[in-house]
């Protein structure tokens, strides 16, 4: 077993954060469409989080926002003229299309790409899968920047693969690490790997949602376990719960969260709930392994007290000085099923031992809780030294975005100042100076 450690990849919320209601099935994002959103202080959020992670001792890096708004999107489906001509006219005809031209969700990176470490790849590379997340038309075409981010980040081909996303048809709907948890007695060591799907595209008689779309399909997680070339005794595949995706249940990240040895759950989380903990007991078992299963009952946490507090949209995270914590927004603390449960977890003497807290107001009105915001990636030390370091939180990293941020965000975006052309130079001047404070030039296609 070598050294390594979980580096979690924040993303850095972009100037164009806003409320869009844009994603259908994410209760929280489509219960605040059309209000105000303040970039500033969402980005100043993110920040501070990974800043105060980055303290505490944990590997942290950030992902960089996308350019926007998506103007090769906007031409390609007939908005033509000046940049100022295509804003004015897709906000008149329609400007549902320029809100997802403008959407901030890349922020999200646990929806950038699905990473398997070195410990359990064959070529003992680590690999990554872009998402194509292509359910949704505001998501379908990051994909694109997403993967050419990765590569100029993990560019060294010795120690790390970035493949093509999957092919953009329904059957292969993938939305990345949010339907994805590696567990393993250390970071460093051979682990499994956890898929969670919420329909099988060739298999109409499978359990799917009603009400809401599933977004992941089983055939898309087993194609990126084979460009992984992981192995199949220790890779698990689950079907999600279709009736809790009905309730707002998106992504399995809203239901449930693992690491190390440990899945953190709610009872009513999977399709089968034995037959899931079976196999992953069995598959943890080849490593010498022990499953620790922390459920959380119905009667104790209904699914609606969940998904409005994001309790398992939180971090779970092995602590340097030993133990886990769990890292979760404030709203879990306005719940009071949830809070109860808090307190008698940490309680407990079970594997979570602390509770860390923070505002992310701006990130959950728009759907995204704590582990919607990072993509986990381990690295041996090897890897670690050999990826762009321009990305890792330190102080000093962090006291050159802060008043990047206070010079290029608004404290106030509404609907129609999607059609100011204003904003969208303010956009690209901010992506211009993030390439430099970074030390990523061209990183952008800014053309």
């Amino acid at each position: 077993m070598r050294n390594a450690r979980e580096f979690n990849f924040d993303g850095l919320v972009g100037p164009s954060h806003n409320y869009a209601g844009l994603s259908f099935g994410n209760v929280a994002s489509f219960n605040n469409v059309r209000s105000a959103s303040n970039p500033r202080q969402a980005a100043l959020q993110g920040l501070a989080k990974m800043r105060a992670l980055a303290s505490r001792g944990f590997a942290q890096g950030l992902l960089p926002p996308q350019a926007r708004p998506n103007f090769r999107l906007l031409r390609r489906i007939g908005f033509t003229g000046t940049d100022a001509d295509v804003l004015a006219r897709a906000y008149r005809e329609s400007p549902v299309i320029l809100a997802c031209a403008y959407s901030a969700s890349p922020m999200w990176t646990a929806n950038a790409a699905t990473v398997s470490p070195s410990a359990d790849t064959l070529d003992a590379r680590v690999h990554f899968t872009a998402a194509n997340l292509n359910n949704k038309l505001h998501r379908a075409e990051e994909h694109v920047q997403t993967t050419r981010t990765l590569r100029a980040l993990f560019a060294n081909a010795e120690r790390f693969v970035v493949h093509d996303p999957l092919p953009s048809t329904p059957a292969f709907g993938d939305e990345g690490a949010a339907n994805h948890t590696r567990f393993a007695s250390a970071h460093g060591a051979a682990g499994v790997e956890f898929f969670v799907y919420g329909r099988v595209e060739f298999d109409p008689s499978a359990p799917a949602p009603t009400k809401y779309p599933a977004r992941q399909t089983l055939e898309a997680s087993q194609a990126v376990a084979r460009l992984h070339a992981l192995d199949a005794a220790r890779t698990v595949f689950a079907s999600q719960n279709p009736d809790v995706i009905d309730q707002g249940v998106f992504h399995n990240d809203v239901i449930a969260v693992g690491n190390g040895n440990v899945l953190f759950y709610h009872e009513q989380a999977f399709a089968d709930e034995v037959s899931t903990l079976e196999s992953l007991r069995r598959a943890l078992g080849t490593t010498g392994t022990d499953l620790r299963a922390v459920r959380v009952d119905t009667g104790v946490v209904p699914v609606a007290d969940a998904v409005a507090s994001y309790l398992f949209n939180s971090q779970l995270l092995s602590k340097p000085d030993g133990g886990m914590a769990l890292v979760v927004p404030h709203e879990c603390r306005e719940t009071p099923t949830v809070t109860r449960y808090l307190e008698q977890l940490v309680a407990s003497g079970g594997p979570i031992d602390e509770l860390i807290e923070f505002d992310l107001r701006q990130s959950m009105r728009n759907g995204g809780g704590p582990a919607c915001l990072r993509l986990r990636v381990v690295l041996t030390d090897d890897e670690a030294a050999a990826m762009h370091q321009g990305v890792l939180m330190t102080e000093d990293l962090y006291a050159r975005l802060v008043p990047w941020v206070e010079r290029h965000y608004r404290d106030r975006v509404e609907p129609k100042d999607l059609a100011d052309p204003q904003l969208a130079i303010e956009c690209a001047a901010a992506l211009e100076e993030l390439e430099r404070i970074l030390g990523l030039p061209g990183l952008y296609d800014l053309s």
